[in-house]
């Protein structure tokens, strides 16, 4: 994780926290592939499943925390450790943002298996596979202290934007044609919203990598393109009698 200490044991615990960061990033990672499976194949008891691990997820980063907390008291890190410390607690708090909504993903593909398919799934699917990817990248930056890496994450959150807006003006659609897609349609907003979110979190752990290894924030503003919250559906004309 850093340079050799002087007390060998030191760089065991910084490995320890290294190495449970992984793995809640791994789990994350599963949590979002399997949330998105669950999704396309209509099929909630692994929607269920994905539920009841989030809390892996949860007992992985409280134990970050207590060992985060531990090496403050005993080793009073300073500089590069102090940065490479304070980045992986909030790397963890990131990753647990992840598997949460993931998790909200989860339970709405409960609710919508006993519904009629609907075709923005796929575009849903596309979205989730991009952040899934985010997320790889984003994590092997981490572990392998580029920074390079992490900032082509950052940019790619720009994708990930502009397929929830156009996601966003297709399930308006949807509703405004028949009154019947208004519930799954709402499900699914949701859910977008959620994986968006998810790139959200793998944009700010892109960030704690180029701090961590740059020792500065990244100089360009963080790029955006989610208009959603603009976006104006025109009323669809009534059928002519």
């Amino acid at each position: 994780m850093t340079q050799d200490h002087i007390v060998k044991s030191y760089d065991t615990e910084l490995q320890r926290i290294e190495n449970c960061i992984a793995q809640m990033g791994g789990l994350a990672e599963m949590q979002l592939t399997d949330a998105i499976l669950a999704l396309t194949r209509r099929d909630g008891a692994l929607a269920e499943q994905v539920t009841a691990k989030d809390r892996r997820i949860d007992d992985l980063e409280h134990e970050v925390n207590d060992m985060i907390v531990q090496l403050f008291a005993m080793r009073q890190p300073v500089a590069s450790d102090l940065r490479a410390v304070i980045s992986a607690l909030k790397i963890s708090n990131e990753i647990e943002r992840i598997g949460d909504y993931a998790k909200n993903v989860a339970k709405r593909t409960v609710a919508l298996s006993q519904s009629p398919a609907m075709p923005a799934i796929a575009t849903i699917s596309r979205m989730g596979q991009l952040v899934q990817g985010m997320i790889k990248n984003v994590l092997d930056a981490f572990l392998e202290r580029d920074a390079d890496k992490a900032d082509d994450v950052r940019r790619r959150d720009l994708d990930v934007d502009q397929l929830h807006t156009s996601l966003f003006r297709e399930l308006l659609t949807y509703m405004m044609e028949d009154p019947r897609n208004i519930t799954p349609c709402t499900h699914l907003l949701f859910i977008a919203k959620n994986i968006e979110r998810m790139g959200d979190h793998a944009t700010n752990i892109a960030e704690q990598v180029h701090f961590l290894v740059l020792g500065e924030d990244p100089e360009s503003v963080r790029p955006k393109s989610d208009n959603s919250s603009f976006t104006v559906v025109q009323p669809i004309a009534a059928p002519e009698r």
